[in-house]
């Protein structure tokens, strides 16, 4: 290679500053006032009670662990260096095998016998937390089956902030409070099964253009206040940690000028301090660009191990991990501490007890194949033994899809169509794609049925039912138009009804389609393939048109919305494999549409910041600077007084619902938490081990191992000839000294008594309609006048769904507030504060952020019905 490898080693101490390589060109000088500052030493982990248990026994094992086996288990092994997407080392002689990092948030990838299911957008849009959880579940199930230790997902950066942005379809809608009850549902429901989960990406992963570093290039600066970060971005992360995620991904992107897998502060300060996370935190894959710094960052596991160019060999960690712990770059305490929390997760999740190996390769369909793909020669076996796992996971699947779907219009009451309807089906959407459900590689094209955007966050269909076969199968009379420019020839019927399907697809940065490189920067927040003049033709030779949209996100529908013969408007979101079947549970009225808007709907693009369109920049490292703060989506439109097409959290019914009898029950008195939460409790203890450098033998090649060539072994040739005669020019700041914590640290999540319930509320709903259907009570905070912090108008902070209802029945919805759903990130103590104030919070619930109209007063005045709603809409 050129060097000698002691040489790398020494060469890799002069390049590494501040968490960066000499590699990549200087950053761009920051913005004032945005600053990631130094945060050392990296936090033990195991000082939280309910991880105590796992932590001993990874202790126990740990103690007795070679250097090569430690390494071994924080490295992964190379890309296409294994069966799974992410394959770590192993430590065979304490039962712990290589373990399988695998996609997707929605089904697990790059294999057979799986289910594809909805994707997180649509989700969001159920408002259903049973659901969410059910959904995890299976996913877990699934991953469990096909043999994966760990399911990258859920994902919940980004959050939403730029409704352009290529992967907002994967998680749960544009809110912090919607994001958390997602990324708490689905973890749990996840790791039921015994799977680890990983939240990501961790933070400030709010688009894909310029998200990741080159040989040539920064990757862009996510430069966010820390308010913002406390109160919108870091929320639904810390509600993750709370829930007991085993893992936690970060991203592309710097953050403050720092690449995120080597922020301290992230990491150290607020991941790992602050909110107490007792897992493991790992890179997104190959954006690792240091080697020492990462590790004294606070990152612990190396995805997928290699360098930023894969396949030569070459890493950061791996031997280059041995060999610093061996010259005393890395303190042997901090390798301690990355692989006990790999461990003690893996004990945690209970995967000492009969978990089985993985089953499949993500490398090939076929039977036999290379275990090691990237191998310039690898032994060949069976890789795929094919197993199914979907059970009857269908049910659910389809259940999200049904639940998800919002009815935006329904003049007339439309819909639901009768299945003697006369139907004529326009747009490629309405079936699958002619070249083959899985025909594009990660999704990357929009032919045929949207049923998830592209990326890494997808997964094989195993079939797809789309709406055309759906449809059919209701009605017999029906004509297919399967094109998205009108035929010249149609000729309406009398009585005959136009169906016409829209998409608006996007996804990751790693695939361009149609000019949409990840984000939707060619297309905009319109419907691809002409499908905005395909409603307006349509529309001008049907007298009823219904417009089913699969989309990503937000859409400008302003060229149709209010055409006299577009009568009715279904937003199906992106359904997954039951996208026909679910259509159709609606369309025709076995169920009453129940999902709601998980994102405003804007009149016009210009509605929003400036700030929240994609960044970019000809020469230089982008700076994304978050200038809106905590004004997002309906939080900002709110703020201006801009009334959307369709306010966030909105959805339609074919019945209608009363929202009586609310009731605001303290369980806390509102003035004795004003303030700061009480004092967190101090650090308990954590494992301790010899800090004694282990023999340079530990990490010798053994001398019977036959190689694979490129594999990434944490064995040297040469390990006796490395000495500490280079000091390592550590950062700024650094220290090994432990530091307390954060006075807003102390448990799961932060101080635990974050999570005191301080009231609850409660509503009845009742169906007044003519239809059987479901109910969404969403409750929203406003902050009392008078107080010295700014605040939105309203934030959501809990959701309840009804079961179904029949006509004249009724449920009682009870939601709750907790200590933080009421406080403020306070920048001068560092901790939340419930404002001190003379005058009351307003409670409000309704079933959207604009039609809210039941007001209940934190002074304990009651709650009131009528009152018109705090904001435009």
């Amino acid at each position: 290679m050129g060097l000698s490898r002691m040489a790398r080693i020494e060469g890799l101490h002069a390049e590494e500053i501040n968490g960066q390589h000499n590699a990549l060109p200087a950053r761009d000088s920051l913005p004032l006032g945005y600053v990631a500052s130094p945060y050392y030493p990296a936090p033990n982990g195991g000082f939280i009670a309910s991880w105590e248990t796992s932590y001993s026994k990874a202790a126990a094992i740990v103690q007795d662990m070679t250097l090569a086996e430690k390494v071994n288990l924080t490295s992964g092994t190379g890309y296409f260096m294994g069966l799974c997407v992410g394959n770590t080392g192993s430590a065979l002689r304490f039962g712990i095998p290589n373990l399988c990092l695998q996609d997707s948030a929605l089904g697990v990838a790059n294999t057979d016998g799986n289910t594809a299911f909805p994707a997180g957008v649509t989700v969001g849009a159920t408002w259903d937390k049973s659901l969410m959880y059910q959904r995890g579940v299976a996913i877990g199930a699934e991953d469990r089956g096909k043999g994966v230790n760990i399911h990258l997902g859920p994902t919940v950066g980004p959050l939403g902030r730029k409704p352009r942005a290529g992967r907002i379809w994967e998680s749960f809608g544009a809110d912090p409070a919607l994001q958390a009850v997602g990324a708490r549902q689905h973890i749990q429901g996840v790791q039921s099964q015994g799977v680890i989960a990983t939240v990501k990406h961790f933070i400030g992963n709010e688009q894909e253009t310029s998200r990741m570093a080159t040989p040539l290039s920064r990757a862009l600066s996510a430069n966010i206040d820390d308010r913002t970060l406390h109160e919108i971005y870091l929320w639904p992360f810390a509600e993750a940690v709370r829930a007991g995620v085993g893992a936690v991904m970060t991203a592309y992107n710097e953050v403050n000028g720092s690449a995120s897998h080597a922020n301290s502060y992230m990491i150290n300060n607020l991941l790992k301090d602050e909110l107490g996370f007792q897992g493991f935190v790992m890179c997104d894959w190959l954006s690792q660009a240091s080697g020492v710094a990462a590790s004294i960052a606070g990152l612990d596991m190396a995805m997928p191990g290699d360098t930023m160019i894969p396949l030569l060999g070459t890493a950061y960690w791996a031997y280059e991990l041995s060999a610093a712990v061996l010259n005393g770059s890395v303190p042997l305490s901090r390798l301690n501490d990355q692989v006990t929390r790999i461990v003690a997760t893996w004990y945690q999740l209970g995967q000492d007890q009969n978990y089985p190996e993985p089953n499949f390769s993500s490398w090939t369909n076929d039977t036999t194949g290379p275990y090691y793909p990237g191998a310039v020669i690898s032994p060949y076996g069976v890789v795929n033994q094919h197993v199914n796992v979907q059970a009857d996971h269908e049910n659910i699947s389809r259940a999200v899809s049904r639940e998800s779907i919002t009815l935006l219009k329904n003049d007339n009451s439309t819909l639901p169509l009768s299945k003697t309807s006369s139907l004529a089906l326009f747009g490629t959407d309405q079936a699958k794609n002619p070249n083959g459900i899985n025909s594009c590689a990660s999704r990357a094209c929009d032919e045929g049925t949207l049923g998830m955007g592209w990326g890494s966050g997808t997964a094989n269909y195993p079939y797809l039912n789309d709406p055309l076969t759906a449809i059919a199968q209701v009605v017999g009379n029906v004509q297919s138009y399967n094109t998205d420019t009108f035929p010249l020839t149609v000729d309406a019927t009398p009585g005959e009804i136009a169906v016409v399907f829209v998409n608006a697809d996007s996804g990751e940065g790693s695939n361009t389609v149609e000019g949409n490189a990840g984000d939707r920067t060619a297309s905009g927040l319109y419907t691809w393939h002409n499908g905005d003049a395909l409603v307006q033709k349509a529309a001008a030779s049907y007298s009823t048109v219904v417009v089913v949209v699969h989309s990503v996100g937000p859409l400008v529908m302003e060229s149709w919305i209010n055409l006299s013969s577009v009568k009715a408007v279904l937003l199906a979101h992106l359904p997954g494999q039951e996208a026909g079947a679910s259509l159709t549970d609606v369309m025709f009225g076995d169920y009453s549409p129940s999902g709601h808007l998980p994102y405003s709907v804007p009149v016009s693009e210009s509605d929003y910041p400036a700030s929240v369109g994609i960044a970019s920049t000809i020469l230089g490292q982008v700076q994304d600077t978050f200038s809106e703060g905590l004004y997002i989506d309906y939080r900002y439109l709110n703020k201006h007084s801009i009334a959307p097409r369709f306010p966030f959290g909105y959805g339609l019914s074919y019945t209608t619902f009363s929202y009586a009898n609310a009731s605001l029950m303290p369980l806390i008195p509102i003035a004795s938490v004003q303030g700061p939460p009480p004092a967190r409790a101090p650090k308990g203890p954590t494992p301790a081990y010899s800090n004694n450098i282990p023999p340079a033998s530990e990490v010798a090649y053994p001398a019977n191992l036959t190689r694979i060539d490129r594999y990434l072994y944490p064995y040297l040739d040469d390990p006796y000839t490395i000495t500490n005669s280079t000091p390592y020019p550590y950062p700024d700041g650094y220290s090994t000294t432990p530091k307390p914590g954060p006075v807003a640290g102390g448990g799961l999540g932060g101080n635990d008594a974050l999570w005191d319930t301080i009231f609850n509320a409660s509503i009845t709903v009742v169906n007044t309609g003519n239809a059987t259907g479901r109910a969404v009570a969403q409750l929203y905070v406003q902050y009392p006048t008078g107080i010295a912090y700014d605040t939105p108008i309203i934030q959501l902070r809990d959701i309840a769904k009804t079961d179904e209802l029949s006509p004249g029945t009724s449920q009682v919805l009870t939601m709750s507030l907790t200590r933080k759903d009421l406080s403020v990130w306070d920048i001068v103590q560092q901790n939340w504060i419930v404002p001190e104030t003379g005058n009351p919070y307003q409670i409000w619930i309704g079933d959207s952020s604009g039609t809210l109209s039941t007001a209940c007063s934190t002074d304990g005045s009651g709650c009131r019905s009528g009152q018109p709603s705090p904001v435009m809409n």
